[in-house]
């Protein structure tokens, strides 16, 4: 059977709970990182494909840029 002390969970709990709050922090941070850039540059004069890649950006897009992407 196995030790019921939970002092060391206890003691990392702390830390586990910081980094989740850290996460929660950046989701919020990205969340209102879009709107905020329509805000701005919602009436450019963008077309269709110039948004849609705006939006790509906006939503962490990683990776090359290629035609097809």
């Amino acid at each position: 059977m196995g030790d019921l002390d939970i002092t060391p969970w206890l003691l990392r709990f702390p830390a586990y709970l910081r980094h989740a709050f850290d996460g929660v922090g950046n989701v919020l941070a990205d969340a209102r990182r879009k709107p905020r850039a329509w805000e701005v540059h919602g009436r450019a004069p963008l077309n269709e494909r110039q948004r849609d890649m705006l939006n790509r950006l906006l939503d962490g897009f990683e990776g090359k840029l290629t035609s097809s992407k």
